[in-house]
């Protein structure tokens, strides 16, 4: 009789085999590249347009995108939370370390929603996270960077606190060691070069003087500037963010080129011109340092790398199917307009 009864487990267990391999597959494929091709096929040349109608404006709409975006993924997944206002003031965006994203991101992805969904077919059938992924692909090549392909199917999060951010973001005083760590991303674990090649998004955009500061005035009890800090770069930031600077001066991350998608930010670590030592660390530490001279050599290199590891952070902690909602207002969850 027992061995019969195990029989019977073993069959039940063949039996349900498939669908558990069915399964996978589906978990894996909840995103694909045409994902809208049926419901919403103009989707692509809505977001883009509205996207290069906000760059012309302003170039600041590429930096800030991109940074909105990874800010976004970091902290609950790619789901769009970071755009989620709370009337308490309790929401990510709210958070200390997210105070500093311009606000030329959120209205791009505002404007892309408003375009999308002006179009009968599209309206109320496209997540702002998905929106998101598209403008953040469309910022990039606009600036010169790599266009490539989106994997979309994401829905909105509905759930944003402050609480979230927590200990969640990279921080520009980090070693290697830290940024490995916080880049292990729940079991989608982005590897050393996907980190290096993320890191080079640094070629667009600026930081407050806050935040690179101790580099350059008190480094440490012996040191007043950092060592491993170019000391001609050293001095100019110096005059850029004097002592007692106004805390709304900002400065380029990248000296030499920082309004073009490329690969300055590789050859700026290799002359010491790191903003940040989480920048530097990167040419200083000997197990990154062979990926920083590849980068700062060739261009392709760069672009292939920033691809692969955009496409898999945009999987990070993702909503899809029935998960989430589709966001009628990006700043706000559903349940408000009932």
């Amino acid at each position: 009789m027992a061995a019969m009864r195990l029989l019977h487990v073993i069959i039940i267990l063949l039996l349900l085999l498939p669908a558990a391999l069915l399964l996978v597959v589906v978990t894996e494929a909840q995103l694909s590249q045409g994902f809208y091709n049926a419901t919403c096929p103009n989707l692509e040349s809505l977001v883009r347009s509205a996207v290069h109608a906000k760059f012309q404006q302003t170039f600041v709409t590429a930096p800030a995108t991109l940074r909105l975006f990874f800010h976004d993924c970091f902290v609950r997944g790619c789901d769009a939370s970071v755009i989620l206002a709370s009337p308490t003031n309790d929401a990510e965006k709210d958070h200390p370390d997210n105070l500093s994203l311009a606000g030329d991101g959120f209205d791009t992805v505002i404007k892309a929603k408003a375009a999308v969904d002006a179009d009968p077919s599209c309206r109320n059938k496209v997540s702002c996270a998905d929106i998101l992924a598209l403008a953040t692909r469309d910022v990039v090549s606009l600036s010169g960077g790599p266009s490539y392909e989106v994997e979309l199917g994401r829905r909105d999060g509905r759930i944003s606190t402050k609480a979230s951010v927590q200990r969640q973001l990279p921080q520009p005083g980090f070693n290697l060691d830290q940024l490995i760590q916080i880049f292990a991303f729940h079991s989608l674990s982005l590897s050393l070069t996907d980190i290096l090649a993320l890191s080079g998004s640094h070629t667009l955009g600026f930081s407050h003087c806050k935040q690179f500061a101790k580099r350059i005035y008190r480094f440490n009890k012996t040191t007043t500037i950092d060592p491993t800090l170019n000391p001609s770069y050293a001095l100019q930031l110096r005059k850029m963010c004097p002592l007692n600077v106004d805390p709304t001066v900002v400065v380029s991350m990248d000296p030499t080129g920082p309004q073009t998608f490329d690969n300055a930010y590789f050859k700026n670590l290799q002359q010491g011109k790191g903003l940040f030592s989480s920048d530097q660390v990167l040419f200083s530490d000997p197990r990154s340092r062979p990926t920083v001279d590849l980068f700062a050599a060739t261009q392709s290199a760069f672009n292939d790398a920033f691809v692969a590891a955009i496409t898999k952070m945009g999987r990070v902690g993702v909503l899809t199917g029935t998960q989430g909602e589709i966001r009628q207002d990006c700043t706000r969850v559903n349940q408000l307009f009932n």
